[in-house]
């Protein structure tokens, strides 16, 4: 065997052994040769479109990376999704490169493309055990919640009865208003728990998040300047449409705004201010509430997202507006991290890798 023939020999097994799938599309998106990989993975494929072979589609893709590296000879990255096999869709990486011709033509693109749909699988696991662990959180929180109002009503129904025993109209009435106390809370629990289980998928569309903070300063501003604290707004103006539930996400926005103007109103500072920011950073988007109210110690920082706690008194609140506030992130993929200290204030960051959002529902006509 001649050496020529050797190195013909190493080329064609390196090609064929290669541990991921290699094909060779022409200037019309037709697959001219493939490994042996690709061809156990997608058999029929001699001659055939990609967007065809990949997908089953009979367009070409909206936005093709082909068309672009054929255009300007770069190498591309791109997360694609293919036909579904046996009910679930794959996922690969593919890398195209450009084939140059003696003239500086680009007459092929090499893809190569490695599966993914194991760690796509992965990821969906992780965040459903996320979302049961929050479950059984929120189980532990509802059970402790529901036995301080009962402490809370026995209390009151022995202070009524105490005082008709007594014939005392005034530790009657005190017990009276401490009953009524106790079943508003009851109500608004209620509420509010129906409201954070309740079994909805996020209403995912293209929205503008520097509109949706805007609303929310709009809002609050004028309860913010009653109560003589500056309400600030910082809108990074290249924060790019976002998948997001528009509904949810203001939520969000508006249960940590009012959290951290009521620290403010807790606060004995003579200037006290709240700051609703936008912002990106490494692919994600950032929303961030700043405050320099009460603040708070680290035994409270602890069990802000891990009951039914709240910061505001056994009167004022529930504690699951930061429960609420968390199950939504998550349904974004994303999370939210609180920094706090004591007498100086608070920051909670609400963090969305973009490459995590939900998709919008899936329209039936074909798209891009």
């Amino acid at each position: 065997m001649s050496f020529r023939s050797i190195q013909r020999w190493i080329r064609s097994e390196l090609f064929d052994q290669t541990p991921i799938n290699i094909s060779v599309i022409d200037r019309s998106f037709h697959i001219v040769e493939a490994n042996r990989r690709f061809a156990e993975a997608y058999r029929n494929w001699k001659d055939r479109p990609c967007y065809e072979v990949y997908k089953g589609r009979t367009l070409r893709c909206r936005h093709c990376a082909a068309v672009k590296t054929f255009l300007d000879g770069k190498v591309r990255v791109r997360e694609e999704k293919g036909v579904p096999r046996d009910g679930e869709p794959t996922w690969y990486v593919v890398h195209m490169s450009p084939v140059r011709g003696r003239d500086g033509s680009i007459p092929y693109v090499v893809e190569m493309s490695t599966d993914i749909s194991e760690i796509k699988r992965l990821e969906r696991e992780k965040l459903v055990a996320e979302r049961l662990a929050a479950v059984g959180q929120t189980v532990a929180g509802l059970a402790h919640g529901i036995k301080n109002i009962l402490m809370g009503l026995d209390g009151g129904m022995y202070v009524l009865r105490s005082g008709i025993e007594r014939s005392d109209g005034g530790r009657i009435a005190k017990g009276y208003s401490m009953l009524e106390e106790n079943i508003a809370r009851v109500s608004s629990f209620v509420k509010d728990f129906l409201s954070f289980a309740r079994g909805s998928h996020p209403k995912v569309a293209l929205v503008d998040p520097n509109q949706i903070a805007q609303k929310v300063i709009e809002l609050f501003r004028d309860k913010a300047a009653l109560s003589g604290i500056e309400l600030r707004c910082h809108l990074d103006p290249n924060v790019a449409p976002a998948r997001l539930d528009e509904e949810g996400m203001h939520t969000c926005l508006a249960n940590l705004v009012s959290n951290a103007l009521d620290a403010c109103e807790m606060s004995d500072k003579h200037k006290r201010h709240v700051s609703l920011l936008t912002r990106e950073k490494n692919g994600a988007l950032l929303f961030e509430v700043v405050d320099d109210g009460c603040g708070m110690d680290y035994e409270v920082k602890q069990k802000v997202f891990t009951t039914f706690f709240s910061t505001k008194g056994t009167n004022r609140g529930t504690g699951l507006g930061l429960l609420t506030t968390r199950k939504i992130v998550q349904e974004h993929g994303g999370k939210i991290l609180a920094e706090s200290a004591k007498g100086k204030g608070s920051i909670f960051r609400i963090e969305l890798p973009r490459n995590r959002l939900p998709k919008p529902a899936p329209r039936s006509s074909e798209s891009g």
